[in-house]
């Protein structure tokens, strides 16, 4: 029997996610080819050794669809457990799929419903066999919808899918929408929007509550330096300020030209092309946002509990 070592294991386990035993078994099976080890993990399901229904899924991939008029584009967020398991060309497919089906359909729609586009039932009928098959549980977190009838829709993925972008402009002449000033300034928006997170594209966007709470973080901190009861009201209102030009796209410097905000940069745009061009508005989805991760052990602690068993 082909002997193995602790490096070997360990080091196709963070390849993996699989268990230690799962690891040890591969690697005798493969004759100690690493390669061939990885294979025989995927073949097996043995990805993750978790319950897979009830598994939190926080890796997988943002992915977006532009329609071939630029008039209306879609994005998604599809999850699975591991960035190993995300990297496998089936998951990979199951998700242009997804998006494909998604770039269809109205907005709203249970995406799980929907007949999957290369065949073999809905979408949630291929996601359950996917599962079946890397070992791993899958979950279509969300999707959204964008249209701009008087002007374009543009998509950014980052990051082989870290980070996705759906950004809508709307153009007082529609027919200046492919400008290439304009498609420049959306690709560049784009960019900005995955780069710098706004939360709104603008200062009377902000609900009041948001503004309430980020007052009340800022009066609880005056307290604490010690501020004069009497100046903070003046402080807090430079701070909420300063805040909103950090959260709001238009308030936001332009990362490429930084002596303008996106707002100046884009009325400069309206200028040159002769149209008003403006933001209708934008979707940023970054991957696993939100979800709790599950803790899961070391390899010191795992190796512990096999040998125990």
């Amino acid at each position: 029997m082909t002997q193995v070592n602790m490096q070997q294991i360990k080091e196709l386990r963070e390849r993996t996610q699989a268990g230690l035993n799962d690891c040890r078994s591969a690697l005798i099976e493969s004759s100690g080819d690493m390669d061939k080890a990885v294979d025989i993990i995927l073949k097996k399901g043995l990805a993750k050794s978790a319950k897979r229904a009830g598994a939190v899924t926080t890796e997988g991939e943002v992915a977006a669809l532009v329609g071939p008029t630029r008039k209306t584009g879609v994005i998604v967020e599809v999850n699975i457990q591991t960035d190993f398991a995300a990297r496998n060309e089936d998951f990979r497919s199951f998700v242009r799929n997804v998006v494909t089906a998604a770039s269809s359909a109205p907005t709203g729609t249970d995406l799980a419903t929907l007949p999957y586009p290369a065949g073999g039932g809905t979408l949630d009928e291929v996601r359950q066999a996917l599962v079946g098959k890397l070992g791993e549980n899958i979950t279509l977190r969300r999707w959204d919808k964008m249209s701009a009838e008087a002007g374009l829709v543009h998509s950014y993925v980052h990051m082989g899918g870290k980070i996705g972008v759906l950004l809508a402009l709307n153009l007082a002449d529609s027919g200046k929408s492919q400008d290439a000033a304009v498609v420049k300034f959306a690709d560049d928006t784009a960019m900005q929007i995955a780069a710098m997170s706004p939360l709104y594209l603008t200062a009377t966007d902000i609900p009041n509550e948001a503004r309430a709470k980020q007052s009340d973080i800022y009066a609880a901190q005056l307290v604490e330096e010690g501020k004069p009861e009497a100046a903070r009201p003046k402080i807090i209102e430079g701070k909420i300020a300063k805040w909103a030009k950090e959260v709001c796209l238009l308030e936001q410097a332009s990362v490429l030209e930084v002596e303008k905000s996106i707002e100046q940069v884009r009325s400069d745009l309206s200028k040159t092309v002769g149209s008003d061009v403006t933001i209708k508005g934008f979707v940023r989805y970054q991957l696993g946002e939100g979800i709790e991760k599950q803790k899961v052990d070391d390899f010191v602690t795992e190796v512990m509990k096999m040998t125990r068993s």
